[in-house]
C-alpha cells in the first residue's frame, strides 16, 4: 500500500482532472443560456463568471479546512455524518454517488465532443466512442492508483500548459490591438426569449450561474482521496487543493475573457445560429478561442483540441477515484454492500470501478452522449454535498470551541469557522438557485433518484444491522449444544459411480443414521433401482417416495421436514451427487433437478446440504487448458492459485 500513495505532482491529475477539465466547458454553459435572451445579453458574462470564480475561490478555501480536519478520507459524507447526524450524513452520500455518476457521463461526452470538433466526420459515432471511452477508463483505473495517476499525468500537464499558452498568446495579441476573433462572430442568433425584465432577466442570469458553476464540479474529491496521497497526507491535499484552485480560477477567467473578446457565440440547438450550416455539429468554445487565436489547422489548434479532448476524457479519471473510495467508506459503515470495501490484486476497489462504469455507460446510452442533456442533471449532487459538508464544519467548529482551546488555537478555530460559515450559506444559495432554474430541465431526476437512493443505503444499512442482531452469540453454553444425532440422507436417482460416491463419503461421516432415498416418478425405473440396490448388496436401505404428481423436490423436502418434527434435536445432513462440467452448455443438460432442491432445502431450519462432486471428463480437459492459458497474476499464492 505504501508503494501506492501518491506524491502532489501526481495527485493533481488524478484527483483534480475534473475541475481543470471543467474549464473547457463551464464557460460554454453560461454563454448557452445567456444566448436564449439574444446577443444583447452576453455583456452580463464576465459578470456571472467573476461570481463563479468568487464561489469557487470560497469552496477551495473551506474545503483546506475540510481535508485537516478530516483526513480519512470520508470528505463531505464524514463531516455530515459525524456532525450532523446519520440522515445527513447518507443524504450527502447520495448526493455525491450520483455525482461521480454524472462526472464519468459528461467529461467522457465533452471529450467526445472535442474530438468532433476536430473531424466532424466522427460525429456519427459519438455514443460508440464515449462508450469505449469508459471501458478504456475502467481498464486502466483496475490497473491500480499510482499506474493510473502516471498514464494520466502527462495529459493533464500538456492541457494546463496549451490552455496557458492559448491564453497568454490571446490576451498578448488584444493588447497589441489584434484582437482575435471567432468564426462564429458573423453569426446572429435566434432569441427564444425577447424583451426580458425584471424577474425574467434575473432568472435568466441565476440559471447562466448555476450552469457556470460546473466549474467547481470535482473540487470535493481531494477531500475523498486524502487517503491515497503520500505523508503528510493532510498537508499535501491541502496543498493539492490550492494548486488545483489557482489553475482552475486562471484558466477558467482567461477563457471567459478570450470568449468575450472573440465575440464567441453558442447555442443550445445549432440552428438558431443564423447563417451556420446546422446539418454539421457546433465548434466547442474551446475549439473556436483556439482557431480565432492560432488559426484553423495549425498544429497548436490541433494540439488544443487534442488535449482539451484527452483531459476531458480522463477528468472522469477523478470519479473513477473518488466513486470507489466513498462506496468502500459506505460499506464500512453498512451503507453499501460489503463487496465494495474489497480491494482487489492491484489494491483498487475494482468492484466500485465496475460498478461507476456500468452506471455511466447506462446514462450515456439513454442521452446519446449530450453534454447539453446531461450538464442539466449536473451539479445539483455537489452543491448538495458542499452545503452539508460546510454546515457540519461550522458545527465542527463549534464543538471545538466549546472544549476550551488555548487562546492560539481559538483564533485559528474561529477562522476557520468564519470560512466555513460563509462557504455553507454561499453554496446554500447556488443549491436553491440551482433547483429552480434546472428542474424543469432534466434537474428533477436527480432530484428523485437521490430519495431512492437514500432509502437504498438505509434499507442495506438496517440489513446489516438486524443481521447482526441476530447471529450474534447471546449464550455460548446454550448455543454450542451439540445435536442428538446426525440423520444423513443420500439422494439417489439412479445407481452410478456419482452415488457410490456420495454413499461412501456419507459413510466416512459415520452418522447416528444413514439411509438413501429416491422420488418415484417412473415405477418401471424405480423397480430396476431396487433390483440393480439389491444385487450390488449396497449396505444402506434405500427408501422410495411416492410422487403421484411426478415432482422431485416436494416429497424430498417434506420427508425431511417429517424427520425434524419427529426429532427437533437431530440434525439432517443432505448428501447431494451433482456433475461437474467443463462447458457452460452442459451445465444446461445437468444437475437443473438438483439446484432447485438445494434451494428448497436451504430454506428447511436443522438440514445441512452436502454437494458431494463428480468431475466428468470435460471438466478435466477444461481444467487443463484454464491452467496452460493461466499466467501468473499478484495475489495467486494468497488465493491458492497457480505457482
Amino acid at each position: 500500500m505504501g508503494h501506492t500513495l501518491l506524491p502532489k505532482r501526481l495527485a493533481l491529475p488524478v484527483f483534480a482532472s475534473d475541475p481543470l477539465s471543467s474549464v473547457t466547458y463551464a464557460t460554454q454553459e453560461i454563454l448557452v443560456i445567456l444566448t436564449l435572451g439574444g446577443l444583447a445579453y452576453l455583456t452580463y458574462t464576465p459578470w456571472v463568471a467573476a461570481v463563479v470564480v468568487l464561489l469557487l475561490i470560497t469552496v477551495v478555501l473551506s474545503y483546506r479546512q475540510l481535508v485537516r480536519a478530516y483526513p480519512t478520507g470520508g470528505g463531505d459524507f464524514e463531516v455530515a455524518n459525524t456532525n450532523l447526524g446519520p440522515t445527513a450524513g447518507v443524504i450527502v452520500a447520495s448526493a455525491l454517488l450520483i455525482d461521480y455518476i454524472l462526472t464519468v457521463a459528461v467529461s467522457v461526452s465533452a471529450g467526445v465532443d472535442n474530438l468532433i470538433s476536430a473531424v466532424p466526420e466522427l460525429n456519427e459515432y459519438r455514443v460508440p466512442m464515449a462508450l469505449g471511452i469508459v471501458v478504456l477508463l475502467s481498464a486502466m483505473n483496475l490497473r491500480g492508483i499510482r499506474e493510473s495517476g502516471t498514464a494520466f499525468a502527462i495529459p493533464t500537464y500538456l492541457f494546463i500548459v496549451g490552455i496557458g499558452a492559448m491564453i497568454v498568446w490571446g490576451l498578448g495579441k488584444t493588447v497589441f490591438g489584434d484582437d482575435p476573433v471567432a468564426a462564429s462572430a458573423q453569426y446572429d442568433v435566434h432569441a427564444e426569449m425577447t424583451d426580458l425584465g425584471g424577474i425574467a432577466l434575473m432568472l435568466l442570469v441565476l440559471r447562466a450561474f448555476a450552469s457556470g458553476c460546473t466549474a467547481l464540479t470535482g473540487v470535493e474529491a481531494i477531500a475523498n482521496g486524502v487517503p491515497a496521497f503520500r505523508k503528510p497526507k493532510a498537508k499535501n491535499a491541502a496543498a493539492t487543493l490550492a494548486i488545483m484552485g489557482t489553475l482552475s480560477i486562471t484558466m477558467f477567467s482567461g477563457i471567459t475573457a478570450l470568449a468575450v473578446i472573440a465575440d464567441v457565440r453558442y447555442v443550445e440547438n445549432s440552428c438558431d445560429l443564423v447563417g451556420f450550416d446546422c446539418t454539421q455539429p457546433q465548434p466547442t468554445v474551446i475549439s473556436q478561442l483556439a482557431e480565432a487565436v492560432f488559426g484553423g489547422d495549425t498544429i497548436p489548434f490541433y494540439y488544443i483540441q487534442g488535449a482539451a479532448a484527452l483531459i476531458l476524457i480522463l477528468a472522469a479519471n477523478t470519479a473513477f477515484n473518488g466513486f470507489p473510495l466513498l462506496g468502500s467508506i459506505l460499506a464500512q459503515y453498512r451503507y453499501a454492500p460489503r463487496q465494495l470495501h474489497t480491494r482487489g490484486d492491484r489494491l483498487v476497489f475494482s468492484n466500485g470501478i465496475i460498478v461507476l462504469a456500468v452506471l455511466a455507460g447506462v446514462l450515456i446510452f439513454a442521452f446519446d452522449a449530450s453534454v447539453t442533456r446531461l450538464i442539466q442533471l449536473y451539479i445539483v449532487g455537489v452543491f448538495t454535498a458542499f452545503t452539508f459538508g460546510q454546515t457540519g464544519m461550522v458545527r465542527h467548529w463549534n464543538r471545538l470551541l466549546a472544549a476550551g482551546p488555548t487562546p492560539a488555537e481559538r483564533r485559528q478555530i474561529l477562522r476557520s469557522r468564519v470560512i466555513n460559515g460563509i462557504g455553507a450559506i454561499l453554496t446554500g444559495v447556488v443549491l436553491v438557485v440551482v433547483l429552480i432554474t434546472k428542474f424543469a430541465h432534466g434537474a428533477w431526476l436527480v432530484v428523485a433518484m437521490m430519495p431512492l437512493l437514500f432509502l437504498l443505503m438505509r434499507g442495506i444499512r438496517r440489513h446489516y444491522d438486524t443481521t447482526s442482531e441476530e447471529l450474534a452469540v447471546e449464550d455460548w453454553p446454550a448455543e454450542s449444544l451439540l445435536p442428538s444425532r446426525v440423520h444423513a440422507v443420500v439422494l439417489v436417482s439412479r445407481l452410478h459411480k456419482p452415488t457410490v460416491r456420495a454413499i461412501a463419503y456419507a459413510r466416512a461421516a459415520r452418522p447416528d443414521i444413514l439411509e438413501a432415498i429416491t422420488v418415484d416418478v417412473d415405477s418401471p425405473a424405480t423397480a430396476a433401482l431396487l433390483d440393480e440396490w439389491d444385487r450390488h448388496d449396497i449396505p444402506v436401505p434405500l427408501r422410495v417416495l411416492d410422487s403421484p404428481y411426478r415432482e422431485i423436490a416436494r416429497p424430498v423436502v417434506e420427508y425431511v421436514r417429517a424427520i425434524r418434527r419427529a426429532s427437533p434435536r437431530d440434525v439432517v445432513t443432505v448428501y447431494v451427487p451433482e456433475y461437474v462440467v467443463g462447458h457452460w452448455w452442459e451445465r444446461l443438460l445437468h444437475n437443473q433437478s438438483v439446484f432447485w432442491l438445494k434451494g428448497r432445502l436451504l430454506f428447511t431450519p436443522g438440514v445441512m446440504v452436502t454437494s458431494v462432486p463428480w468431475q466428468l471428463r470435460s471438466a478435466a480437459s477444461a481444467k487443463a487448458r484454464q491452467v496452460k492459458r493461466v499466467r501468473r497474476a499478484p495475489g495467486d499464492v494468497r488465493r491458492g492459485g497457480p505457482r
